[in-house]
């Protein structure tokens, strides 16, 4: 299915390309020099169509690059999510592998007593806001 879509763009896109080459291959002067017109000390003497599709090209390669510039800050969210995600798995996997072994009892680890009153009427809710 890939090549199909593949073909059914690329050799229409193609056909045009040869089209354009054919209906514009008289030659133009492409100047550099802004100060002498008629005789420049930068030019260059190319096929129209050589022209435009190189200024295609480079308008294509100038957009992605600062497309790519502009979405740093998105990657680099991303590589630290992905860190993120990664180490919480290492955790997991190592609480999990810690629940398989027997425990042993502990003084220093056991549960903190209820509070009582923390979420009643005259209480604070978990960010301390009062009720």
């Amino acid at each position: 299915m890939r090549k199909f879509l593949t073909g059914v763009v690329l050799i229409p896109l193609g056909l045009i390309f040869i089209v354009f080459a054919v209906a514009n291959r008289h030659w133009v002067t492409v100047s550099f020099d802004p100060f002498n017109s008629s005789d420049p000390s930068v030019a260059v003497t190319l096929p129209l169509f050589v022209v435009i599709i190189a200024v295609a090209i480079a308008g294509v390669v100038a957009g992605g690059s600062a497309t790519w510039f502009r979405q740093r800050h998105w990657r680099r969210a991303a590589r630290q999510h992905e860190a993120d995600a990664r180490q919480a798995r290492a955790q997991l996997a190592e609480l999990r592998a810690g629940a398989m072994t027997p425990q042993r009892y502990d003084p220093q680890r056991l549960p903190a007593p209820p509070q009582v009153g923390q979420y009643g009427s005259g209480g604070r809710d978990k960010q301390g806001a009062t009720l």
